[in-house]
């Protein structure tokens, strides 16, 4: 409480109101003076955005900065986002409530991820962060509703620079490390395009295909032409560079069904560790869908057209387009992605066109360029038929290779039927012998008869008309 004697007096209180009534006036009269000098000197827009930028730095701003990850960067795929998604795998803890479990019929464990509104906290370098995955609907399209995922990043703002600069490199280094180390070969294909939109139009697999250029029944100079050829493409990246060359290759495999087409698909993404993208053409309704669906594939990849004479009936160009409905799939519309500006959109790209009947192709898909190198997959030769006796049999000889060589050089079989043949029985005696008598009868079934089949067959014929 107050004394009596440190209570102000009234004087004292009245000199004091009247001092500061005398000092807002005239605080209030150099403010008029001002603002009619500057009213004068400075423009009315300029006065505007002086008056913003001094009231920003007065405004109550938030210090949290939040960083958006799309799963999408326009067509092509974010690897931002991609390496997030692994990345927080390994921060997945039991305090977690909501975790995403899934398994491919070809994976060997199940994967665990992140499922949406759940948080990670992580510290770097003393900052600390929290993720968050989101998921926004996004208009409907003639594929129906769309949904986007968008992993959240959010921090003081103060780190920007550090977090931008140092910990999402840490990010994307840790991400590439733990996919080198459980490097798998993923086969990937069109999900239903009606039903879906960007981030359900690919769906992959483990390709467990066991298929090697060692195991490939091929004629043993084309198979050594190929390898050579693809390491030649992938150490040749500053060579594409310099000569002004997207950094892709082209192959057309042809030959009859049952040649090894497929297999030899697999073999190659084995060999480089490239994952596949089987595309089925008729699957797909224009060419701004074609080209969402090539441009989002990844780099390092195999891109693979099987059947491309018999997928969809691709009209010339002068001639239009494909249509069915509101479905519109022009030759030209591929030939752009193949070498045309889209072909750029991506590194370390390899296309495969698969074919029974070259001859059925438009000469546009052939001209270098297009499909680089055409690769002859042809019925079952002797060197061909050495490699399916020690895959399916084990043995490099036999006293029985002899005629089976013989009868390979005088029919056509391939390596498919062979292969049949060489899987009836385990004992290789009984298998080889199978395999002759296979060969015989297809020999005599084309009418390559020898000369004393043919005899007898003409002295049958003569004696029955007598």
């Amino acid at each position: 409480m107050f004394s009596v004697k440190t209570i102000p007096s009234t004087t004292s209180v009245l000199s004091t109101y009247t001092t500061f009534t005398a000092t807002t006036m005239l605080i209030r009269g150099v403010i008029s003076e001002v603002k009619a000098i500057t009213s004068q000197l400075i423009p009315t827009r300029l006065q505007a955005f002086l008056l913003s930028k001094l009231g920003g730095l007065y405004s109550n701003r938030s210090s949290q900065m939040t960083l958006l990850i799309d799963e999408y960067n326009g067509y092509s795929i974010n690897e931002l986002y991609e390496a997030s998604e692994i990345y927080l795998q390994t921060k997945i803890t039991p305090s977690m409530e909501r975790l995403k479990v899934s398994k491919a019929p070809r994976d060997n464990k199940v994967t665990v991820t992140i499922e949406k509104g759940e948080e990670v906290i992580d510290v770097f370098e003393g900052i600390q962060l929290k993720w968050e995955v989101t998921c926004v609907e996004t208009n409907e399209n003639h594929q129906g509703k769309n949904e986007k995922r968008v992993i959240e990043l959010s921090f003081h703002n103060r780190f920007m620079e550090k977090v931008i600069g140092s910990y999402l490199e840490y990010v994307m280094e840790i991400s590439k490390a733990i996919q080198e180390k459980n490097q798998v070969v993923k086969l990937s294909s069109l999900g239903d395009m009606g039903g879906g939109g960007m981030d359900g139009s690919w769906g992959s697999t483990n390709l467990d295909h066991p298929a090697t250029f060692d195991k490939l029944a091929m004629d043993p100079a084309l198979k050594k032409e190929l390898i050579d050829d693809l390491d030649r493409f992938v150490r040749r990246r500053n060579f594409y560079k310099k000569v002004g060359k997207a950094w892709k290759r082209g192959y057309l495999l042809y030959g009859p069904p049952g040649t090894g087409k497929s297999s030899l698909v697999a073999a190659m993404a084995n060999y480089l560790k490239f994952n596949v993208y089987d595309l089925e053409l008729s699957s797909i309704y224009n060419n701004s869908d074609l080209r969402r669906l090539l441009v989002s594939t990844r780099n390092r990849s195999i891109v693979v057209i099987e059947d491309i004479d018999c997928s969809i009936e691709l009209q010339d160009r002068q001639a239009g387009g494909y249509e069915e409905g509101n479905r519109q799939l022009t030759l030209s519309g591929l030939l752009n992605f193949i070498d045309g500006l889209w072909s750029s959109c991506g590194d370390e790209r390899i296309i495969v066109f698969t074919t029974n009947h070259k001859d059925k192709l438009d000469p546009a898909l052939l001209r270098p360029g297009r499909m680089d190198m055409h690769i002859h997959m042809s019925y079952c030769t002797p060197s061909g038929f050495r490699v399916l006796a020690s895959n399916y049999l084990d043995i490099t000889s036999h006293d029985l290779f002899h005629e089976i060589d013989q009868l390979l050089m005088e029919v056509e079989a391939t390596p498919a039927e062979i292969a049949e043949e060489l899987m009836r029985s385990e004992d290789a005696d009984i298998a080889l012998e199978g395999l002759i008598k296979f060969l015989q009868n297809k020999k005599l079934g084309s009418g390559k008869l020898d000369s004393i089949g043919e005899e007898a067959g003409l002295k049958e014929e003569n004696e029955s008309n007598e």
